[in-house]
């Protein structure tokens, strides 16, 4: 069967963990070497990811480029304006076309169910770079920097601040896979996807929505928070004044455990969801959290080719 990775459920917690494990393998066995070259079983010799882009990107394609010409395969790097399917191919064709080319096709893009049809019509393993509703292999690395920052995933506290966005519609799917607790605080109306919360709370995972800033992160592990306006929003006003009450400050960030960490998938919008003050002070994480997207995927797309 086809390994797909559309969300963090289509490979499981068992799974995740052993991705989690080989990336941390990979990354220290390479900790002093050039950038590009390959690791040294070059797993993915004389393999090519489609890379399509319908959002623009700076670490989903980086770390993905990387990614292939680490583990000693190819990449190809597919604007959709520049291709078919920006003139009217349905996913459906691309999709089968692709198929006959790569070995696998990697999509960042709007709407979730375009990566469901791209998936059900392809015969090379998709992977989800981004989509509205959720964000996989940014909470991989998430998972792995939290892991190499010395905490321990199941009982974990993690604080989620401000927009419930595709970020933390996948912090709650992993809550579920990891068992650990997501306290959410976001206005009313900003609320993340139902179907997330009540699957990872049947999983055992303890989710909690707060319109209080103060009562999510006390005492709590880790902090996230993301940018609140993305790509195409309107209303941007609105919301920035909605969302206020949750940036994450110096005051806030005092609430947590002395040893808390504070991650944002970036970019950063300074002075709006979290002050300079934490983003650049001593318990950010956040250059960790972006290099390792690099070492997740590598493990992602080694899972989904069958090599893990």
């Amino acid at each position: 069967m086809t390994r797909h990775f559309l969300n963090l459920s289509d490979a499981g917690g068992d799974t995740i963990a052993a991705m989690l494990q080989d990336a941390m393998l990979r990354k220290s066995a390479r900790a002093s070497w050039p950038k590009g070259k390959s690791d040294a079983d070059a797993p993915l010799a004389g393999h090519t990811l489609a890379m399509v882009f319908e959002k623009n990107s700076t670490r989903t394609r980086t770390s993905f480029e990387m990614a292939m010409k680490q583990l000693g395969g190819d990449s190809i790097f597919m604007a959709s304006g520049q291709m078919q399917l920006g003139r009217g191919e349905t996913i459906a064709d691309t999709a089968r076309v692709l198929s006959r080319y790569v070995d696998a096709i990697m999509i960042r893009t709007d709407d979730h169910e375009k990566v469901e049809e791209l998936a059900h019509y392809a015969s090379v393993p998709v992977i989800n770079g981004l989509t509205d509703l959720s964000h996989p292999c940014q909470i991989v690395a998430d998972l792995l920097t939290v892991i190499e920052h010395r905490k321990t995933l199941p009982g974990l506290e993690i604080a989620w601040l401000g927009d419930g966005n595709n970020v933390l519609n996948s912090v709650v799917e992993a809550a579920g896979l990891f068992k650990f607790n997501v306290r959410i605080a976001v206005p009313e109306g900003y609320e993340s996807d139902s179907n997330f919360i009540e699957a990872a709370k049947t999983a055992g995972a303890n989710i909690t929505l707060t319109r209080d800033a103060s009562e999510a992160v006390a005492d709590a592990d880790v902090i996230v928070t993301d940018t609140w306006v993305s790509m195409g929003q309107e209303h941007a006003h609105n919301k920035i004044a909605a969302m206020m009450p949750y940036q994450v400050n110096e005051r806030l960030m005092a609430l947590a455990k002395a040893d808390a960490k504070f991650l944002h998938c970036l970019p950063a919008h300074r002075g709006e969801e979290v002050t300079d003050a934490v983003i650049d002070g001593p318990q950010s994480v956040i250059w960790d959290e972006a290099e390792n997207r690099l070492h997740a995927q590598k493990s992602v797309l080694l899972w989904c080719l069958g090599k893990l």
